[in-house]
């Protein structure tokens, strides 16, 4: 049976618990409910998240969902979507906020502790840019691309547009394969030789491209397999 909100008691609803309880008290569905604020004429807030949240961990996951994956969902459009896609922007930002100091990139190792447990579980292959400081310190890490690499997708005109806006004078490039061989396709060696290549005009060094496979990765820089 439906109930929409209003037919909700007050101290049972998300928001109100929320209040009341803090944001443990509450179920996965019970958060995206507040963001999402309102449902359909046909289904509740609740009933609406509940859905959402099958229908994405059916494809990919939350933690990996893309505003374009969202809006394809019934129900959700622009403006649910973009609650979602930058709730979980600020979530992924707050995780990497290190109060004692930076993170540091001295090793392929170091790249790989970095993003493996973000790529672990993806059931597609998924492009990360890594962006450094001066200092080798780490600025950012973004999900560009998701999908086989493919020159005529990748565009390193976005890679470095992005170095430019984060003042970063030197990135890594990393994906991972699905499948558990780190071994680089003919494909992903001609990627990374294009974007190497534009960084050498644009005077920002591409460091390294890591490829990371079920307890290994490759390092295209060293071209070498570190099995884990």
């Amino acid at each position: 049976m439906t109930y929409f909100i209003k037919e909700i008691p007050n101290e049972e609803r998300p928001r109100e618990r929320l209040v009341k309880h803090g944001p443990k008290s509450l179920q996965t569905h019970e958060l995206i409910a507040i963001l999402l604020e309102t449902g359909t004429k046909r289904e509740s807030v609740l009933d609406l998240s509940k859905r959402l949240l099958y229908e994405i961990n059916q494809a990919s996951s939350l933690k990996t969902v893309t505003y374009h994956e969202l809006i394809k969902i019934d129900g959700i459009k622009m403006a649910k979507a973009s609650k979602i896609i930058a709730a979980i922007e600020l979530g992924k930002r707050l995780s990497n906020i290190n109060d004692e100091k930076p993170t540091k990139i001295k090793t392929a190792f170091d790249i790989y502790l970095l993003l493996v447990e973000e790529v672990k579980n993806l059931q597609q292959e998924t492009f990360y840019v890594i962006y450094l400081n001066t200092k080798g310190d780490v600025i950012t890490y973004e999900n560009i691309f998701k999908g086989t690499l493919n020159s005529l997708l990748i565009h390193p005109r976005e890679i470095f547009k992005r170095a430019y806006q984060l003042s970063s004078n030197a990135l890594i490039l990393v994906h991972n394969h699905p499948s558990g061989n780190s071994e680089p396709s003919e494909q992903d060696i001609k990627v990374t030789k294009e974007i190497i290549e534009a960084g050498d005009l644009l005077k920002i060094d591409v460091v390294d491209h890591l490829i990371i496979g079920s307890n290994e990765f490759y390092s295209i820089r060293n071209k070498r397999k570190t099995i884990i």
